[in-house]
């Protein structure tokens, strides 16, 4: 179980020094470790097939890798340091130059301490990664460059996991991805994240969703799924969530909306917004993770994207850095307790429908509006929260906006009124026979 932060760190330091990629043992030996909280079944697509508009590469399979300076000394080495070689490297055994060593070498002038994390998964190339500093302190000669590297035909391999509930017929999808090697707030969060939730809603007594938990290779795990599954996904999403960067020292959770920006899942955390306990990103196809594909045009699947140290703006990112000093484990845990919580109000929603849809209701016949329409009448109701005419208009509200679009989050957002007191009175509605 993940329910305290020992237990986190313990998943966390078996995971860390695993190196991974977006194919390859490494990966299917972080999934297996997952697999021991949440059981996977395997989506696989060959090598070569066609996953819309992408080709699925070989499978790179790494041994070794290192750089021998012109004394002969070690001083990159891939046993000590998974990111020290440009992922997905061809292989190369050659004696090289330092003018043209340096075509092939990858550092951060600006952190000279951190080595960067450098991929190549669709074009062959071969590279090395160190820190800024050491490479400046480089001195001329012939160095020796090894990098022992295959390719073979292999699969994209995608871990997924129902949880049924189902009495409203939905699926609300948690999905994250695993295929950086030794990173922990933009790798290992994600997924530490989604088993610890996944254990979670599995000891719920009651579900009223279903729910989906996805594991995959960024970007062409997610296309792969969705070639898949896309057209299931379709015909019964609810809504989504992508987990990402959820380990690092950001305070408040931030939120990316759907493209669609109205799932039932954007408005909840649009009211924790207005409460000030999270933050709202709008829908941006040029950055982020695999909600890109979700929501992309043909699928527009309402899935947004939750972080807290967000990617891309914190200089740790895709570097050495982004490591266990930097996380807070405690995040971790306190991060499963806040989405859980997300994930039980979402439980409540229900969209708006009216059993008869056309024009109004009589409301006076059911005692929902004075039968004589006097200035009298229009005292307090016999809940102080609001005068009568007030409770009127509430009931017109939700009953005009009962279209199986719009839910309560939403009324409670054009009027004004409490959340908790439309719900009361959507439940009298239900009574009357007037919404379903």
């Amino acid at each position: 179980m993940l329910d305290t932060t020992k237990q986190i760190e313990t998943l966390f330091d078996e995971l860390f020094p695993i190196p991974r990629s977006i194919t390859g043992e490494g990966y299917r030996d972080s999934l297996k470790i997952l697999s021991r909280h949440v059981p996977f079944e395997i989506h696989k697509t060959a090598s070569g097939e066609q996953a819309f508009d992408w080709t699925v590469p070989d499978e790179w399979v790494i041994e070794d890798a290192y750089l021998l300076d012109p004394d002969g000394r070690k001083i990159l080495d891939f046993q000590k340091n998974n990111l020290a070689v440009v992922n997905y490297s061809t292989p190369v055994n050659r004696l090289i130059e330092l003018e043209e060593l340096q075509q092939h070498l990858h550092s951060i002038p600006s952190q000279p301490d951190w080595t960067p994390y450098v991929t190549s998964y669709y074009a062959r190339n071969w590279g090395f990664c160190l820190p800024h500093a050491r490479r400046v302190a480089l001195k001329p000669g012939k160095y020796r460059a090894v990098i022992k590297s295959s390719f073979k035909a292999g699969s994209v391999d995608c871990g997924y996991s129902y949880l049924r509930g189902g009495s409203a017929g939905r699926l609300v999808l948690i999905s994250s991805y695993l295929c950086h090697p030794s990173m922990a707030n933009n790798e290992l969060s994600g997924p530490i994240v989604l088993a610890a939730l996944y254990e979670r809603l599995s000891r719920w007594e009651r579900r009223r969703f279903d729910y989906l938990f996805v594991i995959n290779p960024e970007t062409i795990g997610s296309i792969c799924f969705l070639n898949g599954h896309g057209k299931v996904l379709a015909s019964s999403m609810q809504a989504g969530l992508v987990l990402t960067c959820l380990g690092g020292p950001g305070a408040r959770l931030s939120y990316k909306r759907s493209r669609m920006g109205r799932s039932s899942l954007d408005k909840v955390f649009e009211r924790l917004a207005n409460q000030g306990t999270c933050e709202i990103r709008p829908f941006d196809p040029s950055e982020g993770s695999d909600e890109r594909q979700y929501c992309a045009a043909g699928f527009n699947l309402p899935v947004g994207q939750v972080a807290r140290t967000v990617y891309g703006k914190f200089p740790e990112y895709h570097t050495s850095a982004d490591n266990k000093e930097f996380v807070r484990l405690e995040s971790f845990a306190q991060t499963v307790d806040q989405l859980e919580a997300i994930l039980k109000e979402h439980e409540s929603w229900r969209p708006l429908q009216r059993n008869q849809p056309y024009c109004e209701y009589q409301l006076g016949k059911r005692g929902l509006y004075p039968n004589v329409n006097s200035p009298l009448t229009w005292g307090y109701s016999s809940d102080s929260r609001l005068d009568s005419r007030e409770q009127l208009r509430a009931i017109n509200y939700i009953l005009s906006y009962a279209d199986g679009e719009h839910d309560l989050n939403d009324v409670s957002r054009m009027t004004g009124i409490e959340l908790g007191y439309l719900s009361e009175l959507a439940d009298k509605l239900v009574k009357s026979g007037l919404l379903k």
